[in-house]
């Protein structure tokens, strides 16, 4: 997958009045208690989730995209029940799903499933692949449905079989028998056997080959118009978000950090934690060149995150304008800047297109944006970025006592 490939398009809108989201988020937070001691008392927590608010309109494919570890898992396990949240809200369909238990919640997870990450783990080794989809099936079988009955099941089985590209006969197969495009496509017909509205993705393709996982995309881009799947996928890969995201929403260590159209924000983005993740996008054409935008430092520990902006500890735009001091004084207020884009950022009006197209060459440009001209709010304009010097850039223990790097005395 490539930068240059196109995105799947907006979201599907009519000419009246604007439908209610499927899904609404509000505040949601995710804590994990670190317990030490004798005593096994709590010492912290580890901020996974930390107030994230978004919503996804019936239809849309939502990206949420990020670094390892800054909560994107997490949070879409947490909204489909597999964990249980600290605090917030959300719901689908206007249903609340955190205040579902026992019977409510077993059929609320009609309307909403998940696919996994690893296509071998997720699946029982010692259960047939009509046991592994049937599963959910028999567990929400009731007198309407029939899925008790093992003849009905086993055909609502091979019709999802089907619909994901494998033939009906491999029902009595094993998962070893499988290869791995074929195995997550064992999955997605699990996550489909109950009809459900929204699905969670978490990072399907990015245990899969390069050649598998263009197929897998267009697979689900095929299933989200037959079956009107609402989406929320997950990934680290800007290239696959680009492909089959209608919105996009860029989290760094448990806060969502800016979110817009997929064609907004890859066209101009603002916060410069995006912009670093688009610099490390390999362009497939020699001819364009750009600067790799390299962070400095390690990311924080969500059990102690930096105050103010929690990127603020590796923020080249920062250091750029001279340290700020509500960098790190003052948590930054997500807010918008363009019709739609979202930011959370002190200075992201500082950024013209110009200085960032020089890290990422898919910016526009010469297309004005409806952002404010940074001379009108009263703060520096930064026409040129500059990156560290990779002596910044390398682990400290690679540097020796002069000040010169093991790296650039193996390429004298």
């Amino acid at each position: 997958m490539t930068a240059t490939m196109e995105s799947s398009g907006a979201a599907p809108s009519g000419g009246g009045p604007a439908e209610a989201p499927l899904i609404v988020v509000e505040d949601l937070v995710k804590y994990y208690p670190i317990y030490g001691g004798i005593l096994r008392r709590k010492l912290a927590d580890v901020k996974a989730v930390d107030g994230v608010s978004f919503e996804i309109p019936k239809g849309e494919v939502f990206g949420l995209v990020g670094e390892s570890g800054c909560g994107k898992s997490t949070l879409g396990k947490t909204l489909v029940r597999l964990q249980a949240p600290t605090s917030g809200n959300a719901s689908i369909g206007g249903e609340q799903i955190f205040d579902k238990n026992g019977h409510d919640l077993k059929r609320l997870r009609r309307r909403m499933q998940i696919i996994f990450q690893d296509p071998v783990g997720s699946l029982n080794p010692r259960m047939p692949i009509s046991d592994i989809i049937g599963e959910g099936l028999l567990a929400q079988a009731d007198r309407e449905n029939r899925w008790g009955d093992r003849k009905v099941r086993d055909k609502r089985v091979g019709d999802f079989l089907e619909a994901v590209g494998l033939r009906r006969d491999y029902t009595r197969r094993y998962p070893h028998e499988f290869s791995g495009g074929q195995r997550q496509r064992i999955g997605i017909a699990r996550a489909l056997a109950l009809d459900p509205d929204f699905i969670v993705c978490d990072e399907p393709v990015s245990a899969l080959d390069v050649s598998i996982q263009s197929q897998i995309l267009n697979l689900l881009l095929d299933l989200r118009r037959e079956y009107d799947l609402t989406f929320l996928f997950v990934a680290h890969n800007l290239s696959v978000v680009q492909y089959i995201s209608d919105r996009v929403a860029v989290m760094y260590l448990g806060k969502i950090v800016e979110m817009a159209t997929v064609d907004e924000l890859y066209a101009h983005p603002r916060h410069p934690y995006t912009i670093a993740l688009l610099s490390a996008i390999p362009d497939p054409d020699p001819r364009v060149k750009k600067r790799r935008l390299v962070l400095t430092g390690d990311v924080p520990s969500p059990a102690n995150p930096p105050s103010g902006c929690r990127f603020h500890t590796r923020c080249w735009l920062r250091r750029q304008l001279n340290n700020p001091e509500n960098c790190e004084t003052e948590d930054p207020p997500f807010r918008e800047l363009a019709s739609g884009h979202e930011v959370a950022c002190h200075w992201a009006e500082t950024l013209v297109d110009a200085a960032v197209a020089e890290v990422v060459p898919s910016v526009d440009t010469t297309v004005p944006t409806e952002l404010p001209r940074p001379e009108d709010v009263g703060v520096p304009v930064v026409t040129q970025i500059e990156t560290p010097p990779i002596a910044e850039v390398l682990e400290p223990s690679t540097t020796t006592e002069t000040g010169t790097s093991n790296a650039d005395k193996g390429q004298t």
